[in-house]
Order: C-alpha cells, then structure tokens, then sequence
C-alpha cells in the first residue's frame, strides 16, 4: 500500500515532469510562430494593434500545445537553457545551436560586465549606441566577440516594420531572417524592460535563443506592443535619424513587414570599451 507521504511525493513528481513537458512545447510552439525572431514574423492581431510579437500559449501549469508537424512529447529530462551570467567567476554560458551563418566559433566564457559603445558603420551612415555591459554581459559580450571576428561586416538589415511595432532588425549574415552564430545564450535585463525609441534590443524565437540577430526600436508605440521578453542591451546615440528614413521609404513592395525597400547595409561593427 503506497501511504500518503509518498502518493504526495508521487503526484509532486507527476506535476513537476507536466511543468517541464509544457514549458519544453511553449518554447518550442514559440521557436516556430516567433515574429521578431529567427524566422520573418508572424503578424500578430493583439486588441486591434497589429504586433509582431511571439505567438504565446497558456501560461498555465499544465498548458500544452499541439502542432501539426510535431506532436512526440519531448522527455522531462531535457537539457535546460544556457545559464546566466554568474558574477562570482564573471562568466556566460554560450551553448552551441545549429549551422552558423558565418562560422566564427564560440565567445569565451569570460566577460567583463562593463559599459560599452558600439559603431555601426553601414551605407546610409553612422549608427553609434551605449552598450549596458553591467545589466546585460553576456549579450555585450558576445557582440564584442562578434564584432571583433568581422560577422555583421557586409550583411543587410533584413527586415522593417512599419504598424503595431516600429523596428528595424539587422544581425543575419544570409539576410533572409534565419541565420545565426552556431550558439545561442541567456535572456537578460528583462524585469522591467523597456521599448522605447532608440532602445536596442535581441531577437529571439523563444526564451534562452538569443544569437546574433538584433533590432533598432524607432517608435515609441512598440513599447506597449511588445512583451518584456526580448533582451534590451543598449541605446542608439547617433543614427537615428537614417532608421527614420529608411522607415519612411517603407517596406519593399508595399505592407508594414519585410525587408527595407532602402537596402541598409552594415560594411563594419567595431565595440570599445571591453566587455
């Protein structure tokens, strides 16, 4: 006869391995519907704003989503997803994901959580953006770490958006929405977070899968559009005023999603001030 303390311990497990089965199948759902992710978004209907936004599942405990194109249920001793930055030994978690769209390895796991300024220099101009190194290192670090490897050079900001949210979003070497580093890392500087005009924030396709694609908010009205899930590591300075032109020549063939009809070329990415 199974006595009481252990039928809890029983039904405590059960709940825990349903927990971990739902959160495993909403990031997944959100790997594939993402909008401002790695894949061109999907357009979100959210009280008649237009958002392009995760599409988000029941936040319940037990919530879980079918999908016609994968209905196995993964195991509830899944890997869990990169770790935080650990301010003791001063150090990310960088984990390996996918084919790198410009193979340039893996950041070193050492970061110095410090201020930075990052250079965009592209065919438009300048775009010149503090970089908070203190409350989002890992992210900081890994743009260093790119940008010193020469992986943004000569790639295109791929996509804009003109309704619900006003972003440009550059960071894929193939320009097609896609393409990443080879590794992924943590969400930061979430609690709070803002969307402002001229924040600087990373793409994602679901929590912890952070890579290299990154957007430049340029209308204060995404900030009420999007939710506090999208890493928010710096504030443009200078340049601003080109995202507005490039948003005002709209989208190429018309609509408020897709590429730039006025190509914005990145020739090179250069960060001082080490993080």
């Amino acid at each position: 006869m199974v006595s009481g303390k252990d039928r809890q311990k029983q039904l405590a497990r059960e709940h825990y391995e349903r927990q971990q089965t739902a959160r495993i199948q909403r990031e997944r759902a959100a790997k594939r519907t993402a909008a401002i992710g790695t894949t061109v978004g999907v357009v979100v209907v959210i009280g008649g704003i237009v958002a392009a936004a995760m599409l988000l599942t029941g936040e319940g405990d037990d919530a879980t989503t079918a999908t016609p194109t994968d209905t196995a249920v993964p195991s509830a001793s899944a890997p869990a997803g990169p770790k935080a930055y650990d301010p003791a030994s001063g150090t990310c978690e960088y984990l390996a994901d996918g084919q790198a769209a410009k193979d340039v390895g893996q950041p070193p796991a050492k970061v110095a959580a410090q201020p930075a300024t990052m250079t965009i220099k592209t065919n438009l101009g300048v775009i010149e953006a503090t970089l908070d190194g203190a409350k989002a290192p890992c992210t900081v670090g890994s743009f260093q770490f790119l940008a010193e490897k020469k992986y943004f050079n000569d790639t295109k900001c791929h996509r804009l958006t003109t309704e619900g949210i006003k972003v440009l979003q550059c960071g894929d070497p193939t320009a097609s929405g896609s393409g990443g580093p080879g590794y992924r890392f943590t969400d930061e500087n979430l609690e709070g977070a803002s969307y402002k005009r001229g924040v600087l924030a990373m793409a994602n396709s679901g929590a912890g899968t952070n890579g290299s694609q990154f957007f430049i908010v340029y209308g204060d009205e995404t900030d009420a559009a999007l939710q506090d899930a999208y890493t928010p590591f710096g504030t443009i300075t200078k340049g601003l005023d080109l995202v507005d032109k490039v948003a005002k020549d709209g989208v190429e063939g018309g609509g408020g999603d897709g590429p730039p009809k006025t190509a914005v070329e990145i020739k090179d990415v250069t960060i001082t001030g080490k993080s």
